[in-house]
């Protein structure tokens, strides 16, 4: 219990912006503006600036699971990155404790020069494993794949759908104390994303915080029971998923989410009997 305590998540009016120096190009701003989102300022030096995100106040402790829903460009993925070190705030403060297990893209740490084994074993240690540990589960792994003999083979041989086989393997198999997933988890075979379900399940009731943003309400509902409107960088609404969502998408996204959620409700009551 004393070690579950001490995973929190914390920021107090957390900001970050991102300098354009050439504040003349348009060009620029625009493509800056997409990859970020927020809204343009500028600073006491009148450099222009886009604040990706203004004012955030967050607190999470063991046991939440918070979903982000906003269009694209919100910010929802600066504050992912935020949360797992790889931006700091402008102003304001941020500060985590405890493991970060950040996946934003299926694919990152992966080599196609090297086997689908090795690559197991990186991908691992790239989330935060040791070597040690990914050994004692490349067996489960494999299995979990079903690509056999193709795993001895470098990983550019393989196809899309087999590569993320292999991703989506090694990410439900660590032990994060706080898991940061961003919407790509969901962007992969319908079929072979049944089967990973139950998976991705047990790693969300195995990690410590678990922030998720996703465009898949369903995926949402599933997996979270917060969740946060983010809206050009700033947090405009924050409560339970149906709610949110609700007012993020209206009624008929409310009564999807709300059915979701009572199939969710109706499994877990039949699997306690």
């Amino acid at each position: 219990m004393g070690s579950e305590s001490k995973v929190r998540v914390d920021t107090w009016d957390a900001c970050v912006d991102f300098p354009i120096f050439d504040a003349k190009t348009r060009s620029l701003k625009k493509s800056v503006m997409g990859a970020a989102g927020g809204v343009i300022g500028s600073t006491s030096s009148n450099v222009v600036v886009v604040e990706a995100l203004k004012n955030i106040n967050l607190h999470l402790e063991h046991g939440d699971r918070i979903g982000l829903v906003g269009h694209n460009g919100a910010g929802k993925s600066t504050l992912l990155r935020l949360l797992s070190g790889i931006y700091e705030p402008t102003r304001g403060a941020c500060q985590v404790r405890g493991r970060v297990a950040p996946v934003f893209d299926l694919g990152v740490g992966m080599d196609p020069e090297i086997s689908g084994y090795e690559n197991i074993i990186i991908r691992g240690m790239f989330l935060g494993m040791t070597r040690k540990q990914m050994l004692t589960k490349i067996d489960d792994i494999a299995e979990f794949t079903e690509l056999g003999d193709y795993l001895q083979m470098p990983l550019r041989t393989y196809s899309t759908g087999m590569r993320v086989r292999i991703a989506l393997g090694v990410v439900t198999s660590i032990d994060p104390e706080i898991l940061i997933l961003d919407e790509g988890i969901g962007a992969v075979d319908a079929d072979f994303m049944r089967k990973a379900r139950s998976r991705l399940q047990a790693l969300v009731e195995r990690s410590g915080i678990l922030v998720f943003a996703s465009h898949s309400n369903e995926f949402l509902a599933q997996l979270c029971d917060r969740a946060l409107w983010i809206d050009h960088g700033q947090i405009r609404m924050e409560g339970d998923i149906e709610t949110v969502v609700g007012a993020y998408e209206g009624p008929k996204a409310a009564a999807h989410v709300r059915k979701v959620l009572d199939t969710v409700e109706n499994f877990e009551g039949e699997a306690r009997n």
